[in-house]
């Protein structure tokens, strides 16, 4: 089972901690020598998913959106960033150089191409950009992969 990732960054510290658990608990519904995650590995959820599944026994695949991506990261993401990019079974590029909104999008629209599932951490809001969350959930949805969204009821950004 291939389940990708899409989700806000920069969660509030509870929000952040209750969406760790959601994603620890989700990744118990599978089994984990079956289980790929596929994720962009920005900070937050991206992360927290691809470790927990890694965690799990199960395996990693990256999509990396732009060759200038990594750099358009915080900079205390980078280390997380470099290791999990050692760890994953595969790497899907977009070809694309600069890390626009576009290339996020194009990036995310491979990410869903590669899954059997995602999952969305999603207030269920618009998106506040071109290739936010709710995007990818519309893409997702507009090519017939199920997305299963994960948000505290009582959270906000």
């Amino acid at each position: 089972m291939r389940v990708g990732i899409t989700g806000h960054r920069g969660l509030p510290p509870a929000v952040a901690n209750q969406v760790r658990t959601l994603l620890r608990d989700h990744a118990a519904t599978y089994d984990a020598r079956h289980l790929v995650a596929v994720s962009c590995i920005a900070d937050g959820p991206d992360t927290w998913w691809a470790k927990e599944v890694l965690s799990a026994g199960g395996r990693i695949e990256v999509v990396v959106p732009a060759a200038e991506y990594r750099d358009g990261l915080p900079e205390w993401h980078h280390p997380d960033y470099d290791d999990l990019m050692k760890r994953a079974s595969d790497i899907h590029t977009t070809g694309l150089d600069k890390s626009t909104s576009e290339a996020h999008q194009a990036g995310s629209e491979i990410l869903v191409g590669l899954c059997d599932r995602l999952i969305a951490v999603w207030d269920g809001l618009p998106a506040r950009g071109y290739g936010g969350t709710a995007d990818v959930v519309s893409y997702a949805e507009q090519v017939g992969v199920p997305v299963t969204v994960l948000w505290p009821d009582w959270a906000v950004r």
